[in-house]
Protein backbone atom coordinates (compact mmCIF):
# COMPACT_ATOMS: atom_id res chain seq x y z
CA UNK A 1 0.00 0.00 0.00
CA UNK A 2 1.07 3.58 -0.89
CA UNK A 3 1.30 6.23 1.82
CA UNK A 4 -1.78 7.81 0.76
CA UNK A 5 -3.84 4.97 1.25
CA UNK A 6 -2.05 3.33 4.42
CA UNK A 7 -2.59 5.15 7.84
CA UNK A 8 0.33 5.43 10.56
CA UNK A 9 0.02 4.24 14.12
CA UNK A 10 0.41 7.66 15.05
CA UNK A 11 -2.43 8.94 12.32
CA UNK A 12 -4.63 6.44 13.75
CA UNK A 13 -4.59 7.56 17.28
CA UNK A 14 -4.82 11.09 16.28
CA UNK A 15 -8.09 10.23 14.57
CA UNK A 16 -9.15 8.14 17.71
CA UNK A 17 -8.46 11.12 20.25
CA UNK A 18 -10.30 13.36 17.85
CA UNK A 19 -13.03 11.26 17.89
CA UNK A 20 -13.34 10.98 21.62
CA UNK A 21 -13.28 14.81 21.90
CA UNK A 22 -15.50 15.21 19.53
CA UNK A 23 -18.03 12.76 21.90
CA UNK A 24 -16.92 13.93 25.15
CA UNK A 25 -18.13 17.98 23.66
CA UNK A 26 -21.29 16.70 22.55
CA UNK A 27 -21.90 14.87 25.69
CA UNK A 28 -21.02 17.74 28.09
CA UNK A 29 -23.65 20.47 25.81
CA UNK A 30 -26.02 18.26 25.67
CA UNK A 31 -25.84 17.65 29.72
CA UNK A 32 -25.56 21.78 29.93
CA UNK A 33 -28.73 21.84 28.42
CA UNK A 34 -30.62 20.13 30.92
CA UNK A 35 -31.98 20.97 33.95
CA UNK A 36 -28.88 21.08 36.94
CA UNK A 37 -30.01 21.08 40.41
CA UNK A 38 -27.73 22.87 42.20
CA UNK A 39 -27.65 23.98 46.44
CA UNK A 40 -27.86 27.74 47.08
CA UNK A 41 -28.12 28.85 50.73
CA UNK A 42 -31.38 30.32 51.21
CA UNK A 43 -33.16 28.77 48.19
CA UNK A 44 -35.31 25.56 48.48
CA UNK A 45 -35.30 23.26 45.14
CA UNK A 46 -33.11 25.45 42.76
CA UNK A 47 -33.19 24.28 39.17
CA UNK A 48 -30.78 26.32 36.38
CA UNK A 49 -32.40 25.44 33.62
CA UNK A 50 -30.15 27.12 30.90
CA UNK A 51 -28.74 30.30 30.55
CA UNK A 52 -31.57 32.19 30.62
CA UNK A 53 -33.42 30.78 33.78
CA UNK A 54 -33.08 29.47 37.39
CA UNK A 55 -36.18 28.48 39.57
CA UNK A 56 -37.05 27.34 42.76
CA UNK A 57 -39.42 27.11 45.72
CA UNK A 58 -38.93 29.66 48.95
CA UNK A 59 -36.63 31.66 48.34
CA UNK A 60 -35.20 33.77 51.42
CA UNK A 61 -34.43 37.42 51.08
CA UNK A 62 -31.26 37.29 52.36
CA UNK A 63 -30.34 34.93 49.28
CA UNK A 64 -31.41 38.07 46.77
CA UNK A 65 -27.94 39.30 46.76
CA UNK A 66 -26.64 36.01 46.13
CA UNK A 67 -29.10 35.74 43.04
CA UNK A 68 -27.83 38.95 41.82
CA UNK A 69 -24.92 38.07 41.98
CA UNK A 70 -25.08 35.01 40.08
CA UNK A 71 -26.05 37.12 37.18
CA UNK A 72 -29.29 37.11 37.77
CA UNK A 73 -31.67 40.52 36.21
CA UNK A 74 -34.94 39.52 37.93
CA UNK A 75 -36.75 37.90 39.74
CA UNK A 76 -40.14 36.30 38.79
CA UNK A 77 -42.32 35.71 42.14
CA UNK A 78 -45.83 33.27 41.91
CA UNK A 79 -46.16 33.19 45.84
CA UNK A 80 -49.35 34.70 47.54
CA UNK A 81 -49.01 37.68 49.70
CA UNK A 82 -50.78 35.18 51.76
CA UNK A 83 -48.29 32.45 52.39
CA UNK A 84 -46.19 32.10 55.41
CA UNK A 85 -42.98 33.68 54.73
CA UNK A 86 -43.40 35.11 51.21
CA UNK A 87 -42.29 37.91 52.41
CA UNK A 88 -43.36 39.79 49.32
CA UNK A 89 -42.34 43.86 49.94
CA UNK A 90 -39.02 42.69 51.62
CA UNK A 91 -38.01 40.74 48.79
CA UNK A 92 -38.94 43.51 46.25
CA UNK A 93 -36.62 45.93 48.48
CA UNK A 94 -33.53 43.48 48.54
CA UNK A 95 -33.92 42.96 44.60
CA UNK A 96 -34.21 46.70 44.14
CA UNK A 97 -31.29 47.23 46.44
CA UNK A 98 -29.15 44.78 44.40
CA UNK A 99 -29.90 46.16 41.41
CA UNK A 100 -33.13 43.56 39.85
CA UNK A 101 -35.87 43.79 38.85
CA UNK A 102 -39.29 42.39 40.80
CA UNK A 103 -41.99 40.87 39.52
CA UNK A 104 -44.80 39.72 41.24
CA UNK A 105 -47.82 37.33 40.01
CA UNK A 106 -49.08 35.55 42.81
CA UNK A 107 -50.64 31.97 41.32
CA UNK A 108 -53.25 29.92 43.72
CA UNK A 109 -52.03 26.38 43.00
CA UNK A 110 -55.33 25.04 43.67
CA UNK A 111 -57.37 27.91 41.66
CA UNK A 112 -55.19 28.71 38.58
CA UNK A 113 -55.39 31.69 37.12
CA UNK A 114 -54.50 31.59 33.09
CA UNK A 115 -54.05 35.40 33.27
CA UNK A 116 -50.86 34.20 35.64
CA UNK A 117 -49.58 32.51 32.95
CA UNK A 118 -49.76 35.12 30.17
CA UNK A 119 -47.75 37.67 32.46
CA UNK A 120 -44.94 35.29 33.19
CA UNK A 121 -44.77 34.69 29.51
CA UNK A 122 -44.17 37.85 28.73
CA UNK A 123 -42.07 38.87 31.82
CA UNK A 124 -39.74 35.91 31.02
CA UNK A 125 -39.54 36.33 27.39
CA UNK A 126 -38.42 39.88 28.07
CA UNK A 127 -34.96 40.08 27.04
CA UNK A 128 -34.96 42.69 29.82
CA UNK A 129 -35.30 40.43 32.07
CA UNK A 130 -33.13 37.55 31.53
CA UNK A 131 -31.30 35.80 33.26
CA UNK A 132 -34.84 35.51 35.25
CA UNK A 133 -34.82 34.05 38.77
CA UNK A 134 -38.38 32.42 39.38
CA UNK A 135 -39.66 31.02 42.41
CA UNK A 136 -42.57 29.77 44.41
CA UNK A 137 -42.99 27.93 47.40
CA UNK A 138 -41.70 24.29 46.58
CA UNK A 139 -41.03 24.60 42.57
CA UNK A 140 -44.37 22.99 41.71
CA UNK A 141 -46.06 26.32 40.31
CA UNK A 142 -43.32 27.45 38.63
CA UNK A 143 -42.92 24.15 36.94
CA UNK A 144 -46.56 24.32 36.02
CA UNK A 145 -46.16 28.04 34.04
CA UNK A 146 -42.88 26.91 32.68
CA UNK A 147 -43.91 24.01 31.52
CA UNK A 148 -47.04 25.80 29.83
CA UNK A 149 -43.89 28.30 28.34
CA UNK A 150 -42.46 25.31 26.76
CA UNK A 151 -44.97 24.44 24.97
CA UNK A 152 -46.40 27.37 23.90
CA UNK A 153 -43.21 30.13 23.37
CA UNK A 154 -40.85 27.30 22.34
CA UNK A 155 -42.97 24.64 20.82
CA UNK A 156 -41.58 21.46 23.16
CA UNK A 157 -43.59 18.63 22.69
CA UNK A 158 -46.01 17.73 25.69
CA UNK A 159 -43.68 14.81 27.02
CA UNK A 160 -40.23 16.87 26.55
CA UNK A 161 -42.00 20.22 28.33
CA UNK A 162 -43.69 17.56 31.04
CA UNK A 163 -40.17 16.08 32.06
CA UNK A 164 -38.44 19.13 32.13
CA UNK A 165 -41.60 20.41 34.52
CA UNK A 166 -41.36 17.83 37.07
CA UNK A 167 -37.22 17.46 37.39
CA UNK A 168 -38.37 21.64 38.20
CA UNK A 169 -40.82 20.88 40.61
CA UNK A 170 -44.53 19.79 39.07
CA UNK A 171 -45.68 17.62 41.06
CA UNK A 172 -49.82 18.66 41.54
CA UNK A 173 -51.90 17.09 39.13
CA UNK A 174 -54.36 20.18 39.12
CA UNK A 175 -51.52 22.52 38.09
CA UNK A 176 -50.09 19.90 35.59
CA UNK A 177 -54.21 19.36 33.69
CA UNK A 178 -53.99 23.58 34.06
CA UNK A 179 -50.86 23.81 32.46
CA UNK A 180 -51.50 21.42 29.94
CA UNK A 181 -55.04 23.14 28.98
CA UNK A 182 -53.26 26.11 28.98
CA UNK A 183 -51.03 25.13 26.25
CA UNK A 184 -53.77 23.51 24.14
CA UNK A 185 -56.08 26.81 24.21
CA UNK A 186 -52.90 28.86 22.67
CA UNK A 187 -50.92 26.08 20.31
Amino acid sequence: MTRMTRMTRSESRLRWLGAGTLLVTICTVAAAQSPQKADVEGVRNFTKVDATIGCAGATDVSAIPTLAGMGYKSIINLRQSSEPGAAIDESRQAATAAGMKYVHLPLNGSAPDPSVIDGFIAAVTDPANQPAFVHCGSANRVGAVWLAKRMVVDKWTEARALEEATTIGLSSATLREFALSYAAARR
